[in-house]
């Protein structure tokens, strides 16, 4: 794993620093890393016996996740994305059947369209796995987000198994700061490996 600032640095420098360096990704090393990715997920038994998968809708210079959305429809999954409910500052996942039915939304990223028959609940999702997105991980899973503890306050009482996407150099050799409400993930999957952390 490469190096953050270590335990002493707060997550708004880490967010900083990891947030820049994405940018930097030349698009050919993008395209080429998001592949093997996809590869290592699909290989993984957790991932390949899941009929649900939850994920987020790649955004910016984060881990493509429309080619795994179509490669799951394809293999027969069910797949569900994020909607964010600012009120209460909560993420509500619908169930989609292509990226026709997603809409922009926060930021401009898309999201579902507010349909209450495709609103999963608790119970619908036990068996799945969580795609979560992050700008770092540690070892033991926990993770840098984007600061608005949406997906924190999801896990809390997610059922299924939390999977991190992450290329190499978004890894981290030191532990990250964390607070006890953070909720770490279950695995992370790299170009090079699937890593289990608890």
């Amino acid at each position: 794993m490469s190096s953050s600032c270590g335990t002493d640095a707060g997550k708004t420098a880490l967010r900083g620093e990891y947030m820049a360096t994405r940018t930097t990704i030349p698009a050919r090393a993008k395209l080429s890393s998001d592949a093997r990715i996809q590869l290592q997920l699909e290989s993984f038994a957790l991932y390949r016996d899941a009929p649900l998968v939850l994920t987020y809708v790649s955004y910016d210079n984060e881990v493509d996740t429309r080619q795994i959305m179509a490669s799951a429809w394809a293999a027969g999954k069910s797949v569900a994305v994020p909607k964010c409910v600012h009120a209460d500052r909560m993420l509500r996942f619908y169930r989609i059947d292509s990226l026709d039915d997603l809409e922009p939304g926060f930021k401009g990223i898309l999201e579902p369209v507010d349909d209450s028959e495709r609103l999963l609940r608790a119970k619908d999702m036990v068996g799945s796995v969580c795609l979560v997105p992050a700008l770092v991980y540690d070892a033991d899973g926990h993770r840098i987000g984007y600061g608005g503890g949406y997906y924190d306050r999801f896990l809390s009482f997610y059922p299924g198994d939390k999977l991190g996407l992450a290329r190499t150099t978004q890894l981290s050799s030191n532990p990250l700061p964390h607070e006890d409400h953070d909720v770490p993930v279950d695995v992370i999957v790299t170009e090079t490996c699937v890593w289990t952390c608890r």
